[in-house]
């Protein structure tokens, strides 16, 4: 074991093999920024040491984790509902270094620098980081929900600002960290058919004439007509009384249970039975027969576009988005629903979502580029005593370190240690060089690419 001094403090890094000067961990300096993050204790996060939110929020502000306490989500940015700070030094009563201060706000320090977002950047969000990135632990569905686009965001917003807490748009990506469940976006018009043959308690709530308009529904017909049964059929069962919904989901789920002991049920009546466990008699469980049942594998990503209708279910997972909070629920969910606002907002665009695998940029990164300006994320995955360079880039990034240990260079030949819990800012144009100590796992999140370099 190597031994590296840091100003007055000595370090022991385990299998470091080339000695470093360096400055101390969390050295304040002009461009990279270490962060104090906040974190979201929302109903459905897993809880206490099982939740990976609960072990990075205690590494990042070392706080202690409560065991009986849900830990869902780490927030790293500049939304007002979670914000980042940068981290200070300072000494504590016994002159040891310590960096329990936190300075100003990320979004203040950015709005004082705004230079550090890059030019390109700043024309076209303003002194803002355009993206928020997270980190979720779900231990049970969240609700049924989309997210608005820019004009009804702003409608919304000045109606309900209590609800609706920015004007923004929300397009979102989730990377799996473990599998990953959930439910996303219409099934085909095919598998429609199938579910409205197969769970009378669907006919029952919306009546035969919807039915009928959908089984009827041929190749023949256009999107449009597609689109308007669709339309119809969901609105009128999210609309559905809760006595006709408690009265059916009963029904639903002892017929299911007869129905076990003489088959096995298909993944999605499993599925149903679970999150009845989890919400009953809520309106939520029976629509999830409406949705694609996805399962991602640790490294696979899903994006979501405006005005999709999508509700996580177990797993944990790495986030993106554009930097807003703005949700419209409409089940699975004991918050304010906003069912007509869910039901007219949405696209009943139909068919499985794409998976991204992440394009390799080098052995041990990938980088996964949603149709999105606002927002990608790199995954570097570094074995021990190996080395990686992130380039510099035009805009902003954040860099979370998921597990491990190593060092950082950054613009000089002085390097800092980095660990599991660290996230950073990083300006634009900052050139990143990454070396290990021990398996390094980190995630990047940034400005997309395509946004710097549109294809011609």
């Amino acid at each position: 074991m190597e031994v590296l001094e840091y100003d007055t403090t000595t370090i022991l890094m385990p299998n470091i093999t080339t000695a470093i000067t360096t400055p101390m961990k969390h050295h304040h300096r002009e461009n990279v920024q270490w962060l104090r993050c906040s974190v979201q204790n929302y109903d459905w996060g897993q809880k206490g040491r099982d939740s990976h939110v609960a072990k990075l929020f205690g590494l990042n502000s070392d706080s202690p984790v409560d065991p009986d306490k849900p830990y869902a989500e780490l927030w790293m940015g500049t939304h007002e509902s979670g914000s980042s700070f940068l981290v200070c030094n300072g000494e504590d009563r016994n002159g040891h270094l310590s960096f329990e201060s936190e300075c100003e706000s990320l979004k203040s320090w950015i709005s004082k620098n705004p230079n550090v977002l890059g030019e390109k950047v700043i024309q076209k969000w303003g002194a803002d980081l355009p993206f928020l990135f997270k980190v979720l632990s779900v231990g049970k569905a969240l609700s049924i929900q989309a997210h608005p686009d820019k004009e009804l965001a702003k409608a919304l917003h000045k109606l309900l600002p209590s609800l609706y807490k920015d004007d923004n748009h929300k397009p979102e990506m989730a990377l799996a960290i473990t599998q990953f469940e959930a439910l996303c976006g219409f099934i085909s018009i095919q598998e429609l058919k199938s579910v409205l043959q197969n769970v009378p308690e669907i006919v029952e709530v919306v009546g035969l004439s919807d039915v009928k308009r959908i089984l009827e529904i041929t190749e023949q017909d256009g999107q449009e007509k597609v689109k308007s049964a669709l339309r119809s059929i969901f609105t009128k069962l999210m609309s559905a009384s809760k006595d006709m919904i408690t009265e059916v989901t009963s029904k639903m789920i002892n017929r299911l249970h007869s129905e076990s002991q003489v088959r096995q049920l298909t993944e999605k009546e499993r599925l149903v039975l679970e999150l009845e466990k989890q919400y009953p008699s809520d309106v939520g469980v029976i629509t999830a027969y409406f949705f694609n049942y996805v399962k991602l594998n640790p490294g696979e990503a899903l994006y979501l576009g405006a005005n999709e209708p999508h509700a996580y279910l177990f797993g944990e997972c790495i986030e993106c988005m554009a930097t807003s909070d703005n949700v419209v629920r409409a089940g699975l969910t004991p918050k304010h629903m906003d069912v007509n606002t869910l039901c007219s907002m949405l696209t009943y665009k139909q068919g499985f979502p794409e998976i991204l695998q992440g394009i390799p940029l080098n052995p041990y990164v990938r980088k996964y580029l949603p149709p999105f300006d606002e927002f990608e994320v790199d995954s570097c995955n570094l074995p021990e005593q190996e080395s990686t360079v992130f380039p510099a880039v035009p805009g902003p990034s954040i860099l979370l370190v998921a597990l491990g240990e190593g060092i950082m260079y950054s613009n000089s030949p002085r390097g800092d240690v980095i660990i599991e819990g660290d996230v950073l800012f990083i300006p634009a144009n900052t050139e990143l060089n990454i070396r290990s100590a021990s398996r390094l796992q980190l995630y990047r999140a940034g400005v997309n690419s395509s946004f710097f370099h549109p294809s011609s």
